[in-house]
């Protein structure tokens, strides 16, 4: 069952005791095993911001379940929750006692929540966490961009069932490819490892495999790239506030007032994974004159990915109005962002 929110007092904001992780070949593996952990299966919808890359919609599909697209919020670029809970207000309905909830156009069980924090920036938790346990959803957090992100003190990827993290090659730290999963409960961390390494039973010499697993470990080199890089990852996390710091800096002097840099939401403490420049809506429209200018000057500036539900893949999965995501990505500019240009 989803959690109940967390309490807004000190123990609440203490790092979770006895998190337990479990490596994975990359983080889109990781969050697909989180899914089918925390009881996603096949035809049941998962509530995803139409605002994330599309690994978070693709391990949905692994399980054959229905990403279910959802708004995001100007703030933090994450799942907007009021907006969601206006939407859920009209479209869920019960089951029946202790059936959870479905979606009444669609008559699909709605099964998980997962909130992606974007570009390391968290997303409203305490909101998101209370609609989880309204609406008794599985809160995953997708946390792959936001290693080192803190919500109230406490890290991204700790406050759901289950949490996963990315450490591909243009990630805060990286193992070459790999993920993990994140948990506090000892039954749901081992089950993981058995998921995860083929659910071979263990036995001295018989191969018994007592369900459908997967080959999913992080071979040793990898898993000793990334050790070397934990213990840079202080470093890597002050390079990218300096750097932002410095982005603030030189867009406070150049008096542009048609375009604003993204920053940490209240309360929060972002990696700065990716340093962003959201412009206004009335420029929304030289967006890509800024992005080819900048490119043939060398800089590699990108905009933000194209929206899930525009994706052939995914164009006919249900979805909330979104009109804070669309607008979002027609003016965010992502930036130059490695943590050396600090």
């Amino acid at each position: 069952m989803p959690r109940s929110p967390p309490r807004r007092d000190d123990q609440s904001r203490q790092p979770v005791r006895d998190q337990h992780r479990r490596h994975c070949p990359h983080g889109t593996a990781a969050l697909q095993v989180a899914l089918q952990l925390a009881g996603v299966e096949a035809k049941d919808e998962v509530i995803i911001p139409a605002l994330t890359f599309v690994a978070t919609a693709n391990a949905v599909h692994y399980l054959g379940a229905i990403p279910h697209f959802a708004d995001s919020e100007d703030q933090t670029l994450g799942l907007d929750p009021a907006a969601l809970r206006d939407w859920l207000s009209t479209t869920a309905e019960r089951s029946g006692a202790g059936a959870g909830w479905r979606n009444r156009h669609t008559g699909r069980r709605l099964r998980a929540l997962v909130p992606m924090h974007c570009f390391g920036h968290p997303c409203d938790l305490d909101a998101l966490l209370a609609i989880a346990h309204d609406y008794q959803l599985a809160l995953v957090e997708d946390a792959a961009e936001s290693l080192g992100s803190r919500y109230h003190g406490r890290h991204t990827g700790t406050f759901g069932l289950l949490g996963t993290l990315s450490f591909n090659g243009n990630k805060t730290i990286t193992t070459g490819g790999g993920g993990a999963i994140l948990t506090d409960d000892m039954h749901l961390a081992d089950h993981a490892k058995h998921l995860t390494t083929t659910a071979k039973r263990p036995h001295r010499w018989e191969s018994i495999h007592g369900e459908i697993g997967y080959n999913y470990r992080m071979p040793n080199l990898n898993a000793a790239l990334g050790c070397a890089q934990l213990e840079q990852l202080p470093d890597f996390l002050a390079s990218k506030r300096c750097l932002a710091a410095r982005y603030c800096d030189a867009f406070a002097d150049s008096g542009l007032e048609q375009a604003r840099l993204m920053q940490e939401p209240p309360g929060c403490k972002s990696n700065y994974w990716l340093q962003t420049l959201i412009l206004d809506e009335r420029v929304a429209d030289q967006r890509d004159a800024i992005l080819e200018v900048t490119n043939d000057a060398g800089l590699m500036t990108r905009p933000a990915w194209t929206l899930l539900h525009q994706l052939p893949p995914y164009r006919d999965c249900p979805r909330a109005p979104l009109p804070v995501a669309e607008s979002l990505a027609r003016r965010i500019i992502n930036l130059p962002s490695s943590a050396g240009l600090a």
